[in-house]
């Protein structure tokens, strides 16, 4: 029997996509052995949509994991290689400047530096406000990096936020599919 692919699953705090993101991970723990990884908003911060608390008992409960949370449990994904692929979803503007910067900060920015280390697939799904303000530069800086993949995206509601980008969520696994072949899925915009 062939063990599953290894998934970092990364959540950083765009708390309005949480629900869809979510979804998209019970399907993938069906496919693959995910570990989920929080930035300390997204472990922390009770907001609109939810309780930190009611997010980390539903993605725990899917996993049958404990989630990495801090930064000293990050560092040796990359040592350890954890993962085959490590997914960011959702992927805030404020995580799209640190990495395209190498800025360090957090539990997803480790993981995420750890994990390239390895030069294995980091998939980003991206959800920000600025995508097409001053967050373009990040995602061009970042679409041009070796073994960075971008699940697809477009405007979530361009007459009201008309800088702003979010993935299709319903597009992780097959992204991750084919960044496990060293190929960006197409088409990237939609």
């Amino acid at each position: 029997m062939v063990e599953p692919k290894r998934i970092g699953f990364a959540m950083t705090g765009s708390f309005c996509t949480f629900d869809k993101v979510i979804n998209q991970l019970e399907k993938l723990t069906e496919i693959y052995d995910v570990t989920v990884i929080m930035s300390n908003a997204a472990y922390e911060t009770d907001t609109r949509f939810g309780t930190a608390e009611s997010f980390r008992k539903r993605v725990m409960l899917l996993t049958k994991k404990e989630i990495i949370a801090d930064i000293p449990h990050a560092e040796p994904i990359g040592p350890k290689k954890l993962f085959d692929a490590l997914v960011i979803a959702p992927c805030t503007g404020n995580t799209l400047a640190k990495l395209a910067h190498a800025v360090t900060d957090g539990t997803v920015t480790m993981a995420a530096k750890a994990h390239l280390r390895n030069e294995r697939p980091l998939i980003i799904a991206p959800s920000t406000n600025d995508g097409l303000g001053a967050n373009a530069t990040n995602i061009g800086s970042l679409l041009n990096m070796k073994n960075i993949y971008f699940v697809p995206f477009g405007q979530d509601d361009p007459i009201k936020k008309h800088k702003s980008l979010v993935a299709d969520f319903t597009q992780i696994i097959p992204t991750i599919e084919e960044a496990l072949q060293g190929r960006q899925i197409q088409p990237l915009l939609i």
